[in-house]
């Protein structure tokens, strides 16, 4: 059983690790640099890659049963360079575990024993390595399978960029994702010293993604050679604006205006679908900015590669001996910093990066929406009977919307979605069917009663995968669904805390609410403010009431950091203040009592209160601006003034009222979805909660004008998303 992870980095990409088998023939491996392909299904476009031709090589071609499986079943495949191990000297990159984590086939390249391999298993590699890997060309591949291998010599070749481009198109792969690129040297244009890497982008259909070209070399004339071989080169803006440089290896800036610009990994793929389907013959060359993180600023980077190309020249390393020599220095005078940077930049070739990643339920939907023809006097459906209805099937489930949203109000969020679906058409057991849920309305699109069946969820784990995946992809924002298995809910959470991810838990329904505070027998403690390992949560009165009392019920109330963080909340007798804050009705019904009781294992509780609006309550620290500020004195409910280590400032609630009252309610399906999909995207771009809420709010009326499950016209709202999280 796989995970399906789709990822929705400012346009919806879905990486091929499903329990039914991915239909993904154009897009294969995807952008190996975020993510592994987009979304859509196309036929197979290029018949020159069939199976009958990738038979005739099998006499000089070796292919290992995984890779052409993988293609033969259109699953997802990442070529990699295997100089990148046998001359790099960077150690144990994890490129192949950073492939498959992301729901791809790592194909490793290279020449084993006089034989070209596409495929290279961890033993193939350390052979290769200990046996002293000659580094392979175009121009060598004849020479080492013909006069070596066909001859008997049995020796090792470590492919090169241009190398590896040969024999994985040769396999059939389209994506290969690398470090960075060779180019024109300086001085090329006299000495004609450019690398072979060039030439092969400009015969050879690949999609490349690098990290730019290394810094030493002409950036100006590389990307003028490569326009003369009619190469395709674009660079992804990674969140900037506008016209963006083509990045110079260890910096992100060369001060050479990029030829074009790609904003998301879907038009990437768009434009490799349209490479196959016309049939060009040529490359393209993907740039991915090395991550900001490990960056060495360009000016500092400039005047050290000055030095080493200085130095080069001194001593005559020339020809092949001149890219090591620079490479050398450049890391002496770095310092060695260059040796994490060129790590670095070649493993976010091969993996995405991700904002947000919701870890939750994606589901087959059906709306059944009554219309019987008293319907105006009496909406409601008859029971124990059939109904006229209007029905409509879409793909839901409450992780899937949360993604959806995230990424629809958002275009330059990364957003991933991990879920599982089955192979419904080949598997007849129900825990290994596609989740599916029915929704029953009336005829005024009031909900009358749903049914989920989410058994695939609580039938099957994968901790490992999971863990592995946040820890790939780093998200400011892990957002978890109560559909998994309280023991699976819990696992995601941990791994979420352990790569310093702020965790949103979203309940999903009153039974399923419950198992954030199951019984916690076996299961690693939730943590309690300041160390809570939920940052936030979202449930309705009826989800919050349910939290609460399996809280109580399994003794999480009872425990003696819960008491510490309550005590230090001061607030006995606070009847009249809960009242001033929310009202009566609510103050009667213990919604704002009990948000507040859970706040120190879960410091920032929204409760959904439908046409009321919303309740916020959060606990403030003790350096929080809100303590002193005129304009957040209303909604103070309580001031600590305990001088002891909880970092407790204080309670802040505040009731939002609704949006805007609609008369004209389409469906009620993923409304609240829509608002936590909206607010998790402005909390990843830095926003504060109180400052999101409003427009989350308005997210969540464009859903209920919509008979989508999330409204296709949530970009609307990005630019007073912005706004209202610039405020913070």
């Amino acid at each position: 059983m796989n995970t399906l992870v789709r990822s929705w980095s400012s346009a919806r990409q879905t990486c091929a690790r499903t329990l039914r088998r991915p239909k993904l023939a154009d897009l294969p491996g995807g952008i190996a640099q975020r993510a592994l392909s987009s979304s859509r299904t196309f036929s197979q476009p290029n018949a020159s890659f069939s199976s009958s031709k990738l038979e005739g090589l099998k006499d000089i071609l070796k292919v290992s049963e995984e890779v052409e499986d993988a293609l033969a079943t259109n699953k997802p495949v990442v070529a990699l360079e295997s100089t990148i191990y046998t001359h790099g000297a960077l150690g144990d990159l994890g490129l192949e575990d950073i492939v498959r984590r992301n729901g791809g086939i790592p194909a490793v390249v290279g020449i084993l024993d006089g034989v070209p391999t596409v495929g290279l298993l961890p033993d193939d590699v350390t052979r290769m390595i200990e046996g002293s890997a000659t580094k392979v060309s175009r121009r060598d591949i004849a020479y080492l399978v013909g006069m070596q291998g066909m001859m008997g010599h049995k020796i090792h070749g470590g492919t090169t960029i241009a190398g590896t481009m040969i024999l994985a198109r040769l396999a059939g792969i389209r994506v290969f994702g690398t470090g960075g690129l060779g180019g024109v040297h300086r001085g090329g244009h006299v000495s004609l010293d450019i690398s072979a890497d060039l030439t092969e982008l400009g015969r050879t259909r690949m999609a490349v993604i690098a990290s730019g070209c290394k810094g030493f070399l002409d950036i100006p004339r590389t990307l003028e050679y490569l326009e003369t071989q009619g190469v395709l080169v674009s660079t992804f803006a990674d969140g900037r604006q506008g016209a963006v440089d083509f990045p110079a290896f260890w910096a992100r800036d060369s001060g050479v205006w990029s030829p074009s610009v790609v904003n998301t990994e879907e038009q990437a793929a768009a434009m490799i679908l349209a490479q196959e389907k016309l049939n060009v013959e040529s490359g393209l060359l993907f740039a991915n900015p090395i991550p900001q993180e490990f960056a060495i600023p360009r000016g500092e980077m400039n005047a050290i590669i000055d030095q080493a190309v200085r130095e080069s020249a001194e001593q005559s390393a020339v020809g092949n001996e001149n890219t090591p020599f620079i490479l050398r220095r450049i890391r002496d005078l770095t310092n060695s910093r260059s040796v994490p940077a060129n790590k670095a930049l070649v493993q976010a070739n091969t993996h995405p990066r991700a904002d947000i990643i919701v870890a939750g339920s994606v589901a087959v939907d059906l709306s059944c929406d009554y219309t019987g023809q008293n319907a105006a006097s009496n909406p409601s459906p008859q029971l124990h009977t059939s109904n006229p209805a209007q029905i409509s099937q879409s793909i839901g489930g409450v992780g899937h919307n949360v993604a959806l949203a995230a990424h629809r109000v958002s275009e330059s969020t990364k957003v991933q979605l991990c879920s599982m679906v089955g192979d419904d058409i080949h598997e007849y057991h129900p825990a290994c069917r596609t989740a599916q849920y029915v929704a029953v309305s009336d005829a005024d699109k009031n909900l009358v009663m749903a049914m989920a069946d989410m058994g695939i969820f609580t039938a099957h784990s994968f901790p490992t995968y999971w863990n592995s995946a946040v820890a790939a992809s780093k998200p400011k924002w892990l957002v978890v669904d109560g559909n998994w298995t309280a023991r699976d809910i819990r696992t995601w959470v941990q791994a979420g805390k352990r790569n310093h991810a702020r965790v949103a838990f979203e309940p999903v329904s009153v039974e399923k609410s419950a198992r954030l505070f199951c019984s916690p027998k076996g299961l690693e403690s939730l943590g309690v403010f300041p160390n809570a390992s939920v940052d936030l949560a979202t449930p309705n009165q009826y989800e919050l009431a349910s939290m609460h009392a399996a809280a109580q019920q399994n003794e999480y109330l009872d425990d003696s950091r819960w008491w510490g963080v309550i005590d230090s909340f001061g607030m006995r007798g606070a009847r009249d203040r809960f009242v001033r804050l929310t009202s009566a009705g609510m103050t009667d019904a213990g919604i704002p009592q009990q948000a507040v009781q859970l706040l120190p294992y879960v410091p920032t509780i929204i409760t959904k209160l439908g046409s009321r609006g919303a309740l916020l309550t959060t606990i403030l620290e003790k350096d929080d601006p809100r303590l002193r500020g005129n304009a957040a004195e209303p909604f103070i409910l309580a001031r600590s003034f305990n001088d002891d280590a909880s970092r407790v400032g204080g309670v802040y609630m505040r009731l939002y009222p609704s949006a805007e009252s609609v008369e004209n309610v389409v469906s009620v399906n993923g409304v609240g979805d829509t608002f936590l999909g909206v607010l998790i995207a402005g909390l990843a771009k830095g926003g504060r909660v109180e400052n999101l809420i409003d427009v989350a709010q308005k997210g969540a009326v464009l859903t209920l004008q919509s008979r989508e499950s999330v409204s296709n016209n949530l970009g609307a709202l990005e630019r007073e998303l912005v706004s209202a999280a610039e405020l913070s």
